[in-house]
C-alpha cells in the first residue's frame, strides 16, 4: 500500500492508499525536528486506534518545508524499506508539463494540485488553495502548469493584525451575520472574510481576462467550506485535492519507471 504525505507549513498529512481509496488519514503539527522514529510511533500507534491494517510498501512526499524531507526518507528506509517518491525532485516525474521562467522553483504542493485538478475536472482551471498562504494556481487547457499568484494565507492575516494592533483582539474566522460589524470581533470577521471574498473574485477574473477564456475555479483547503458560503465563488471543492495529485504522481511513476 502506499504513504502518502503532503507536508505544509503548518500541518503534515498521511494518508494510506489501498489502490482504490484512502483507508486512513491523519494529520500533526509540522515540526523539522522530529525524527523518523517519532513519525513511527505516532502513525503506528494512529492506526492501531483506528484498526487500521496495511503493508505500506511505498511512499510519496510533497513538502514546502525542506528540512522535513530528509527524516521522512529515513521514515521511509528504516520502518517500511523502501525508497519514497519526492514531488520536485529530478527523479520525480509529472504527467504534466511546467511552464514557467527558466530556473523558476514551483512549490511542490502547487505541482500536485495542478496534476490533480487536471486528473479531475480537464483543463483551463484556476485552482485555489487556502493553507498557509492563499495561492492561485494556473492550469492550461492540456494540463500544464503555466503560473499563479500567491497572497497572505487568512490565518497570517488575522495573526498579523492581532501581532500589529495591541488592542485587536485575536478571532477565529467565520461568516458574519452583516457586513457592518456592530462590535470589533464582528469587524474583524467581516474584514477578513468579505475581504477574501474579494480578493478571490478580483484575482480569479483577472486570470479570465488575461488568458481570454472561460475558466473553473477548484477551491482546496482547510478554508475553503468557509468561503463556499459566498456565492458563486467557485465552481468545485476537493477537500483532498492533495491527496488525490500525490496518487496520480505515483502511479505515473510507477507506469514509467
Amino acid at each position: 500500500m502506499l504513504l502518502a504525505i503532503d507536508c505544509g507549513n503548518t500541518n503534515t498529512v498521511f494518508s494510506i492508499w489501498d489502490g482504490t481509496r484512502f483507508i486512513g488519514t491523519w494529520r500533526t503539527s509540522t515540526e523539522w525536528q522530529r525524527t523518523a522514529d517519532q513519525y513511527y510511533v505516532w502513525l503506528s500507534t494512529l492506526m492501531r486506534f483506528e484498526k487500521v491494517e496495511a503493508d505500506i510498501t511505498d511512499m510519496i512526499i510533497s513538502s514546502t518545508v525542506p528540512r522535513v524531507v530528509f527524516n521522512l526518507r529515513v521514515l521511509a528506509d528504516r520502518y517500511f524499506h523502501t525508497r519514497p517518491i519526492v514531488v520536485g525532485k529530478p527523479e520525480c516525474k509529472l504527467p504534466v508539463d511546467v511552464r514557467v521562467d527558466a530556473g523558476t522553483a514551483v512549490g511542490p504542493d502547487r505541482l500536485v494540485n495542478t496534476v490533480a485538478g487536471f486528473d479531475l475536472f480537464g483543463g483551463d482551471l484556476i485552482v485555489v488553495d487556502f493553507g498557509t498562504a492563499t495561492t492561485f494556481d494556473v492550469v492550461a487547457s492540456d494540463g500544464a502548469y503555466i503560473g499563479g499568484v500567491i497572497a497572505p494565507g487568512v490565518n497570517l492575516s488575522l495573526e498579523a493584525l492581532h501581532n500589529a494592533a495591541a488592542a485587536l483582539p485575536h478571532v477565529d474566522i467565520s461568516k458574519p451575520q452583516t457586513v457592518i460589524g456592530t462590535n470589533t470581533v464582528a469587524c474583524i470577521q467581516s474584514g477578513i472574510f468579505w475581504g477574501y471574498v474579494g480578493l478571490v473574485r478580483e484575482i480569479c477574473a483577472r486570470i479570465k481576462a488575461e488568458r481570454e477564456r472561460e475558466m473553473r475555479v477548484i477551491a482546496t483547503g482547510g478554508l475553503a467550506p468557509l468561503f463556499q458560503q459566498a456565492v458563486d465563488l467557485f465552481d468545485a471543492y476537493q477537500d483532498d485535492l492533495t491527496m488525490h495529485g500525490l496518487t496520480v504522481i505515483y502511479n505515473y511513476n510507477k507506469d514509467t519507471a
